[in-house]
């Protein structure tokens, strides 16, 4: 167990650094108004990524926890954990649960910007 913390540790803190940088050199390019775009960046290529990552990983190496740990969990999980979100809901549209995948993005979306909100509220 505490060898599967330590891989995912170093794959996440890996991947927020990564984050760190593709953010802050994105935001350079673009006017102030368009500042959400380092995080949108980040989203949509930690999308591609584990898509990436997980396909070839599922046709290849079904069985290697460590490259999963490492790099899908951990890396993908620091670099953006949308990314996870995005991978999850298109495992529920290809297994057409599509009940679970409305409730969960939906709730992901809704709760996820009431809790920003709330915790916003709590501190001002």
């Amino acid at each position: 167990m505490w060898k599967d913390i330590i891989y995912v540790g170093i794959g996440g803190g890996i991947g927020s650094i990564f984050r760190f940088i593709v953010s802050r050199v994105i935001i350079r390019f673009v006017n102030q108004e368009w500042i959400f775009t380092g995080t949108l960046t980040v989203n949509i290529t930690g999308c591609f990524l584990i898509g990436l990552l997980s396909g070839w990983m599922l046709s290849h190496q079904p069985e290697n926890q460590l490259f999963r740990l490492l790099f899908i969990v951990g890396f993908c999980g620091g670099y953006t954990t949308f990314s996870t979100f995005a991978f999850e809901n298109l495992r529920l549209l290809e297994t057409n649960q599509w009940g679970l995948f409305t409730l969960y993005t939906s709730l992901g979306v809704a709760l996820g910007l009431i809790a920003v909100w709330g915790g916003m509220k709590l501190t001002m």
